[in-house]
């Protein structure tokens, strides 16, 4: 190990839809994270690991997006997002670009202040402004907070993003390695499969639906002759009208799911893939301590 190797462990956070799957995604050089032009696309902590032999290792948690909880499961995604401020070495806050701070931002800011760790202000998607409108909107938040770095980017496009690794370890202290170098994620391989298939499912559906729907894996089992991987999914719905539009006519919904969510799978895996989905209905299980723990959303996870 060299002398000067950092390491740490680095959160983004921000408002729902700021693009901190599509950043993290970037930066790690692979799709871990689900994204979803939809609120509440990240529920869980998901961790990935970017690794620079020479210089370090960066762990990300991508978290649950801060917001108003309306129900249990969005208390939980709230509690996940906030615990982990005080757990990390650096905090990487994602905003559009705007000068206007609004209600979201300014409960963030709150949270910002309650705690000692450095944050990086990133002001994300600027490919949609005039670049003479950045300026503007650095000085906007700058009045506001004393940030670390305030870097304007487009996570989308990829601009501006290679800047951000010396960045960071800037702010890291010496230390070991977590991961060994190859990993990229401590994300078991069936919740990744899982998120998958939610993604899919996002991003095929109505508007009012995906919030309500979760995904579990009831077998993934690689054949012992032939290569293939058999898994049974099933989608979880809260009504019985929204079993009917998952499933759609002639099941025509349900197959392009699978169809689009079995295609990144198999690139995911790097094999072949069977696979079939189902749908149930478990009514207002986001308000039920035992099914959001049973569908894999644990307050108790350990940082």
């Amino acid at each position: 190990m060299e002398a000067d190797f950092k390491s740490g462990f680095v959160t983004l956070i921000g408002r729902p839809n700021v693009g901190k799957s599509t950043l993290m995604n970037r930066l790690i050089g692979q799709k871990i994270a689900i994204t979803s032009k939809k609120p509440q696309t990240t529920r869980n902590r998901i961790q990935t690991v970017y690794t620079d032999e020479l210089r370090g290792q960066i762990v990300f948690l991508d978290t649950p997006g801060i917001h108003k909880a309306k129900n249990k499961l969005g208390e939980y995604m709230v509690n996940v997002a906030e615990r982990t401020l005080r757990e990390v070495d650096l905090i990487l806050w994602l905003v559009e670009p705007s000068n206007f701070i609004g209600a979201g931002e300014r409960h963030i800011l709150e949270k910002l202040r309650k705690v000692n760790t450095p944050v990086i202000l990133i002001i994300n998607k600027t490919d949609t402004v005039k670049k003479e409108e950045i300026l503007g909107f650095i000085d906007t938040y700058r009045r506001e907070y004393e940030f670390a770095e305030v870097v304007p980017l487009s996570a989308l496009r990829g601009e501006n993003t290679e800047i951000l690794p010396d960045l960071i370890f800037k702010y890291l202290s010496y230390g070991p390695m977590f991961y060994d170098e190859d990993t990229v994620t401590d994300q078991p391989e069936r919740q990744i499969v899982a998120e998958i298939i939610r993604e899919k499912s996002l991003h095929a559906l109505e508007e009012e639906i995906p919030h309500g729907i979760a995904v579990t894996i009831e077998r993934m089992k690689e054949r012992a002759k032939g290569g293939i991987i058999d898994i049974d999914a099933t989608i979880i719905c809260e009504r019985d009208s929204h079993k009917g539009i998952i499933i759609g006519k002639g099941g025509s919904m349900l197959k392009k799911i699978g169809s689009n969510a079995r295609f990144e799978i198999e690139r995911f895996l790097d094999s072949k893939v069977n696979l079939k989905l189902w749908v149930k209905v478990k009514k207002d299980w986001r308000d039920s301590d035992f099914l959001i723990k049973n569908f894999g959303y644990r307050q108790d996870e350990e940082c």
